[in-house]
């Protein structure tokens, strides 16, 4: 009788787990706390309609923030960033992309932020982010060659599975992100190492599947001490990507979240290094 009910139990478990997924991924934060304009960086709202499953109209929110008219622009960065935060908890990052010469675009996801609707899935972020893409493109004008992508942590994942789309985009940029999310379960080991995660995923964001086939320049950029993702990941990242262009920046002493600020001015000296590699013709770069 016991063995049933263990039984039982062990099944519903694996029920929750795959329908009810996204709430073990996704941690929306809805509480922006800080704006461009606390760094002094002009900017202006952007709102883009997406359509949800039931047909319902979402709104997604983001900041776009001009280049400087006394600097070069060197053309968009387009930023995406990680978990259980929002736009408001990087502009201090985005404010060194600024200095380099951008244009920035950076965007919540539906839930996060200023951004309406629930908990996400891997495809409506997709979905999500090329909204954002045909933004630029179509209504800014602005060509694929001119758009370098960058993702931090589950920001990666989003940016490398954009770069599969619009393969002629300029580059990417990946921080402190990782091979997929059965690599991380298997890294955070615990509670789900007793249940058959790979039959039970389908939120997966297989960056390294994706990478294997994708022809881009990319820049890998991870703390040596992260412990929410592995250094080694990145370095796998690295290993499988067939770019012509591409670096692998780790940096000692760094976690999941400080990595420009413990490398200091090395930081934009290295990205900038790998950005005067993007001489794609037609572009800014």
């Amino acid at each position: 009788m016991i063995g049933i009910v263990l039984a039982i139990a062990y099944i519903a478990v694996c029920i929750f787990l795959v329908f009810l997924q996204q709430l073990f991924i996704f941690f929306p934060s809805s509480v922006i706390e800080i704006t461009p304009e606390n760094v002094n960086l002009s900017y202006e709202d952007v709102w883009l309609s997406v359509s949800s499953e039931k047909g319902k109209l979402e709104k997604i929110h983001g900041w776009w923030i001009p280049a400087n008219s006394d600097t070069l622009n060197r053309g968009v960065l387009l930023y995406f960033h990680g978990n259980g935060i929002n736009i408001g908890a990087n502009v201090e990052q985005v404010y060194r992309f600024h200095k380099l010469g951008f244009d920035v675009l950076l965007i919540d996801y539906r839930g996060y932020g200023l951004s309406t609707g629930n908990f996400p899935s891997e495809a409506q972020i997709y979905q999500d982010v090329e909204i954002v893409w045909n933004y630029l493109v179509n209504q800014r004008e602005i060509t694929p060659q001119n758009i370098l992508v960058y993702g931090h942590s589950l920001g990666g994942a989003i940016a490398i599975e954009l770069a599969t789309r619009h393969p002629k985009m300029a580059g990417l940029i990946i921080q402190s992100s990782f091979t997929s999310i059965h690599d991380m379960v298997d890294y955070q080991g615990g509670f789900y190492r007793f249940f058959p995660i790979k039959l039970l995923l389908h939120q997966k964001f297989d960056s390294i599947t994706k990478l294997r086939k994708l022809d881009i320049p990319i820049m890998l950029i991870h703390g040596m001490e992260d412990l929410s993702v592995p250094a080694s990941m990145s370095e796998k990242l690295f290993a499988v990507t067939p770019a012509k262009i591409k670096d692998l920046y780790m940096v000692p002493g760094a976690n999941h979240n400080n990595v420009a600020a413990i490398a200091g001015d090395e930081y934009l000296d290295r990205v900038n290094k790998f950005i005067n590699q993007l001489k794609v013709v037609g572009s800014r770069f």
